[in-house]
């Protein structure tokens, strides 16, 4: 049985933490949230356009590149300084790559962009949203992952996570691989989160025309039937805004309703866990739950 995630309430008083806001879905979703009454925490990689965003919502910009994990690590010292009270963290930064490439940290720029840079700021921040959970309305805390339908199309490889052999296919094997790890994260989160009042759901935004994948000629063409970011960034309105969502945590959305389809591998509890003790390694973060 399918169900349909409901439109956001107001957001007064409720603190959003949003990646990649300086353009496309982000900031549209950044400015959706501040108009329903939330305080934004925009964070992008991109000074100036960071910058800009966060003054049209009201907003404080954090600056951070996730191709660097000290750059995280700092992102989520500022955070904890600034903000007493985290509601939502929304994992929504990612991108594609057409070349391999490592990042300075050694690892697959892809993998670590798309999943482990999410997955160390999701840990450095969860004993703000945890306790920020204890005097909330259950359910209302919450982290959420930009995944994408590209999850079907990948495969996670626990002893391969570098991604330095295998099908590149300009960029899009490695990140439906990523998008496949996002979901796995958000249920292994979800069960090492249950019974704390913070929940965590993954959604699929649909095809949506922004910048992303590069601009290349087969992206243009598909643009002419794609999404407005506003559209896409509908899914993560709602996920971060609704008074309840009528899904169990660690549910994925393709857009507004849930179950979306997945890999199979999503559905593998084992490689979920062992993902996440991979990524605690290579990360370097003892997660607390």
């Amino acid at each position: 049985m399918s169900v349909t995630v409901p439109k956001a309430s107001r957001l007064d008083d409720r603190v959003v933490v949003i990646t990649g806001a300086s353009s496309g879905v982000g900031r549209a979703a950044a400015h959706a949230l501040s108009e329903l009454g939330a305080t934004v925490a925009v964070v992008g990689r991109n000074p100036a356009r960071t910058r800009q965003v966060a003054a049209e919502v009201g907003g404080t910009a954090y600056i951070a590149d996730f191709t660097d994990l000290s750059a995280v690590r700092g992102l989520a010292a500022s955070l904890l300084d600034d903000l007493p009270r985290i509601h939502v963290l929304a994992n929504n930064a990612g991108g594609t790559f057409r070349d391999r490439t490592l990042t300075r940290d050694g690892y697959d720029i892809t993998f670590q962009s798309n999943h482990l840079a999410p997955f160390l700021l999701t840990n450095l921040l969860l004993p703000r949203l945890l306790e920020t959970a204890g005097d909330s309305p259950a359910g209302t805390v919450r982290v959420i992952q930009t995944s994408s339908d590209g999850n079907r199309f990948g495969r996670v490889r626990l002893d391969a996570l570098d991604n330095r052999t295998g099908l590149w296919a300009a960029g899009m094997r490695p990140y439906g691989t990523s998008k496949l790890e996002n979901i796995l994260f958000t249920r292994e989160l979800a069960k090492r989160l249950r019974g704390t009042g913070v929940s965590t759901y993954a959604f699929h935004p649909g095809f949506v025309a922004t910048n992303f994948g590069g601009g290349g000629p087969v992206i243009k063409a598909m643009q002419k039937v794609a999404l407005s970011p506003a559209q896409g960034a509908e899914p993560l309105v709602r996920l971060a805004g609704a008074t309840t969502v009528p899904a169990p945590s660690g549910n994925y959305f393709d857009r507004l309703t849930a179950p979306g389809k997945v890999n199979p591998q999503a559905n593998d509890a084992e490689l979920a866990r062992g993902l996440w003790e991979a990524s605690e390694r290579l990360a370097g973060v003892a997660a607390g739950v």
